[in-house]
C-alpha cells in the first residue's frame, strides 16, 4: 500500500449550534479543511462521509457543489468517522486516487442515546429492562471492572477533571471551563458509579480531513503527517460489549484488543512508541478501561497513572489532549475524526495551551461504539 498523508484539517466546533443543521456543520468543516490544504472542492476526486442521525453524507454536494464526485455513505456507530477515514485512506493507498476527503457530522437531540433493540437483532425485553440506554450498560460494565482491578471512584473523577482542564485550551470543545474534583465526585449520580460530570453528552459538530498521495502531498508541501495504520475490528466470541444481551462464562477478547494489535502490527511499532493518544471516553470508565485494552498500561495500573498525572498534558503519555468526548461531546459521525484532527494538530505543534511537550512524532487514536466495534489509527510525522 502506498503512503497516504493528511494535508488538510477542518472542524466545526462541537456543542450546540441551533442555526445550522448537522450537514451544514459538516460542510463548514470541509471548507476549513480545503482552506487549510490550499485546495478547492473541485480538486476532490472522491469522498467518504458519515452521520448517524443527520442525513446521508452524499447530499453534501448540495452544500459544496455538483462536481460529479463519488461519495460513499458510511454508518458504523461511533466508529463512523474512523471508518470514513479508512475508506478514504484505502482509496489513495491503492493508487486509484490522489486526493480525497474523509468527513463526518451529526446533530443529536438532548438526552442519552437510546437505540431500538430491533436495530441490533435484540429482543424487546432488552430495551424494556433499560439496557438500550447506554449509560446503564457502561455503568454495569465499569462496576465489574472496578471490582476486579481495584479502580476507585476518585480515579474516575480524575479522568473527568483532566478532560475539562484540557478542554479549556481547545477552541472546538463544548465544555471549556475547569471543574474541580470535589464537584465532579459529588455531582448528581446518573448510573452508579458515574456522576453527571463523568459522562459525555450527545452533541453536534463536523470534521473533515483531506488525504493525499505522497506525490500530491509533496506538490502541496504537506508531506509531513503520514497515516501509518488505520483499522477497525468487531467483537470476538466471549466479549462483553454495548448491547450484549448476556455475559459469556468463557470470556474472550474485545474489539479494541484486536484493533489495537492490528494497528501496531501495521505501523511496525508498539505502545511504548506513542507520544500522544486520543482514547474513546464516552464516560470516565471507558478511558480507564481503554488505556489497558490499547496496551498503554496493565489492568489496575490506571490508579497510579491518574494519581501521578501521567496521562495529563505534561505526563509521560498525554491522553485526550482536547478534553475528549467528556469536554467536546459526541456527535457520532464526527467524533472519531475529531480525534484524528486533534492528533494532526499535535503533530504540527499547534496545540497552544494543550500542546504535548517536546516534539511528538507518533499519535494514536481509538474509538469504540455499539454493538462492539473499535477503530484505531496511528499517525507519524
Amino acid at each position: 500500500m502506498a503512503d497516504v498523508f493528511i494535508v488538510g484539517i477542518g472542524i466545526h466546533p462541537f456543542g450546540r449550534t441551533d442555526r445550522l443543521s448537522g450537514l451544514q456543520q459538516g460542510a463548514f468543516a470541509i471548507r476549513e479543511a480545503l482552506k487549510d490544504a490550499g485546495l478547492e472542492w473541485a480538486d476532490m476526486q472522491f469522498g467518504f462521509g458519515g452521520s448517524d442521525s443527520s442525513g446521508n453524507a452524499d447530499t453534501m454536494i448540495n452544500e459544496m457543489g455538483l462536481t460529479g464526485i463519488p461519495i460513499i455513505n458510511v454508518r458504523n456507530g461511533c466508529a463512523t468517522g474512523g471508518s470514513s477515514l479508512i475508506g478514504a485512506w484505502q482509496g489513495i493507498a491503492s493508487g486509484q486516487f490522489d486526493l480525497g476527503v474523509a468527513f463526518g457530522f451529526d446533530k443529536h437531540p438532548r438526552g442519552a442515546f437510546n437505540a431500538m433493540p430491533s436495530e441490533y437483532s435484540l429482543p424487546d425485553w432488552y430495551g424494556e429492562a433499560g439496557m438500550m440506554v447506554t449509560t446503564q450498560f457502561f455503568a454495569m460494565k465499569l462496576q465489574r471492572y472496578m471490582a476486579h482491578h481495584g479502580i476507585s471512584h476518585e480515579t474516575l473523577g480524575r479522568v473527568a477533571q483532566k478532560a475539562f482542564d484540557n478542554g479549556v485550551h481547545a477552541p472546538h470543545a463544548w465544555r471549556r471551563s475547569p471543574v474541580d474534583l470535589d464537584t465532579i465526585l459529588n455531582s448528581q449520580m446518573i448510573s452508579d458509579p458515574l456522576t453527571k460530570y463523568m459522562f459525555c453528552s450527545p452533541a453536534e459538530g463536523g470534521v473533515a480531513l483531506i488525504l493525499a498521495s505522497a506525490k500530491k502531498a509533496r506538490e502541496l508541501g504537506r508531506a509531513d503527517i503520514r497515516i501509518k495504520a488505520a483499522v477497525t475490528r468487531t467483537r470476538p466470541p466471549g466479549s462483553f460489549e454495548v448491547f450484549s444481551p448476556s455475559l459469556s462464562i468463557e470470556r474472550g477478547g474485545a474489539p479494541t484488543l484486536l484493533a489495537s494489535a492490528a494497528a501496531f502490527e501495521m505501523a511496525g511499532i508498539g505502545p511504548e512508541d506513542i507520544d500522544v493518544a486520543q482514547l474513546q471516553d464516552t464516560e470516565s470508565g471507558a478511558e480507564i478501561m481503554h488505556m489497558a485494552e490499547n496496551g498503554f498500561c496493565k489492568d489496575g495500573e490506571q490508579e497510579e497513572w491518574l494519581a501521578e498525572g501521567w496521562s495529563r498534558i505534561d505526563g509521560k503519555l498525554p491522553i485526550n489532549t482536547d478534553g475528549g468526548c467528556l469536554a467536546c461531546g459526541e456527535p457520532i459521525g464526527a467524533s472519531g475524526l475529531r480525534q484524528v484532527y486533534e492528533n494532526a494538530v499535535q503533530l504540527r505543534g499547534a496545540g497552544g495551551g494543550r500542546q504535548a511537550p517536546g516534539t511528538p512524532r507518533t499519535a494514536y487514536t481509538h474509538v469504540y461504539g455499539a454493538p462492539g466495534i473499535s477503530g484505531v489509527t496511528i499517525l507519524e510525522r
